[in-house]
């Protein structure tokens, strides 16, 4: 099994790791009615995570591989401690979306007979507060999946003009009144530039209230974590 990459963070134990809730149905779509999938084939899980999909898929046909690929180095290694058991049926890479072909070409991989991408943010970044996704515990605004990028949200935060702010918000998180929140995090950001996921939140319900159940910073830090992670650009690259 091949790990190319680092800890970054402390690694969390993967017995604790909750099972995904699609595990089924992945298996079902990936070959589970018996007409879809070679048994001796190549799947490719891109958006590895926590391997919760691939040990179920290893689990339930024996002769096939997996070459699972993250762009997070610290869950990659949750994931390998997870498949350990699977031996030189998994191997892992450290590897964005955007670069998946290229590696695929660059291993001279056999044809995959299937792909599973499962996208967004993993709760073991959520509930790690070091990592700055998370508006319900302060951290870092950090929010990169991949700590060799250079853009922090603290970046996106402090450095973008008011419309582009408002822009993102808009576009990549449906935020309804991101204008009037972006207009504040200007206003604010000329006294004291934000670096804490804490002090983000609290603008954030300054400005919307709180009303239903959906926390009022959801949207924004959604739009910012797309931002930092490029994620609309990993899928066209």
């Amino acid at each position: 099994m091949e790990f190319k990459g680092r800890p970054w963070l402390m690694t969390p134990d993967f017995n604790d790791v909750h099972v995904p809730v699609l595990a089924e149905e992945v298996v079902a779509l990936l070959g589970g009615s018996g007409d879809t999938l070679d048994p001796s084939g190549l799947i490719v899980d891109a958006t590895l995570g926590a391997g919760g999909h691939s040990a179920s898929l290893l689990k339930s046909f024996p002769r096939i591989r997996v070459l699972g690929t993250d762009q997070d180095p610290t869950i990659l290694e949750c994931a390998r401690k997870r498949l350990e058991p699977h031996g030189d049926r998994v191997r892992l890479m450290q590897c964005r979306i955007s670069e998946l072909s290229r590696l695929l070409r660059k291993m001279r991989s056999e044809r995959p007979v299937g792909f599973l991408f499962d996208f967004g943010a993993s709760s073991l970044q959520l509930d790690t507060p070091d990592r700055g996704f998370s508006f319900q515990d302060d951290g870092p605004l950090d929010m990169r999946m991949d700590p060799c990028r250079v853009r922090t949200a603290a970046d996106v935060v402090n450095t973008w003009d008011e419309d582009d702010l408002a822009d993102l918000f808009y576009a990549e998180g449906g935020e309804r009144k991101s204008r009037p929140i972006a207009a504040e995090i200007v206003r604010c950001r000329s006294r004291a530039a934000f670096q804490r996921t804490g002090a983000l939140a609290e603008l954030i319900v300054r400005v919307v209230g709180r009303t239903g159940k959906i926390h009022p910073a959801t949207r924004v830090f959604q739009a910012l974590r797309r931002a930092v992670n490029e994620e609309g650009e990993e899928l066209l690259a």
